[in-house]
């Protein structure tokens, strides 16, 4: 929004990954990634072969710190997954025309914040045993500035670890894998509260436009879509939470 501050548009159902909890750390694991990654215009590929696609960035920095390889961890189409997140045909198309418009607007990346499940306190005691609690818990430090500000966290990496919204002194470069230069935690800036969604109906014409998908609005299209899947998602998932 004008504001700067990013607020829930719409939700997406994954159709399918493979793998289980649990961070990507090696080739072949057939792991989705967690962590925090970003993703530029370079990484877009319209012409993949899950119909449309766009590279995570994995390993990212904190990945290779652990020297963790593996590469073409991507969003994509065709409902099938060996590491990736595998979206229906008609999702991936919303989501990569948005990408792109932001992207070719002059947006240099946009972030992208992979979580095992949602991080409240009753999922993460839920998982307190789990042997990536700890790493869970770095995460989740991510997850809260997000929830609090709306913004996407400034991420380093320095000892092996995310540090989140910290600001260096005299700009130093941290080391992903060596100690943390001498840092300060930057403020939090709260989000303001969410205004009350307007009652007024919608005319038939804006009406009819919601209802078409975003490609056929833009005058966009990727050609014809696979047959349907039944769309569903994965993970502990905590009812009402």
């Amino acid at each position: 929004r004008d504001d700067g501050r990013f607020y829930l548009f719409k939700t997406y159902p994954i159709c399918s990954y493979s793998g289980g909890l649990g961070p990507k750390v090696e080739q072949g694991d057939r792991q989705a990634p967690e962590g925090f990654y970003l993703v530029s215009l370079n990484q877009m590929n319209p012409r993949s072969k899950y119909h449309l696609s766009f590279d995570v960035g994995f390993p990212n920095t904190y990945d290779k710190a652990y020297g963790r390889p593996g590469q073409n961890i991507m969003v994509h189409g065709d409902c099938t997954s060996a590491g990736c997140y595998a979206m229906t045909d008609a999702v991936v198309e919303e989501i990569f025309i948005l990408v792109r418009e932001a992207l070719q607007a002059g947006q240099p990346a946009f972030q992208i914040q992979a979580y095992p499940f949602r991080m409240t306190a009753a999922n993460m005691t839920a998982h307190k045993d789990d042997k990536w609690y700890d790493f869970w818990k770095n995460l989740k430090e991510g997850y809260d500035y997000f929830e609090i500000s709306h913004l996407p966290p400034n991420v380093a990496v320095c000892e092996k670890r995310y540090l989140i919204n910290a600001s260096f002194v005299n700009n130093a470069r941290p080391d992903p894998a060596g100690k943390c230069p001498t840092y300060q935690r930057l403020p939090v800036s709260r989000a303001p509260a969410m205004q009350e969604a307007s009652t007024k109906p919608a005319s038939k014409n804006n009406s009819a436009a919601l209802a078409k998908p975003l490609g056929s609005v833009l005058g966009l299209s990727f050609g014809p879509s696979k047959p349907a899947y039944s769309a569903f998602t994965l993970g502990p998932a905590t009812p009402g939470r």
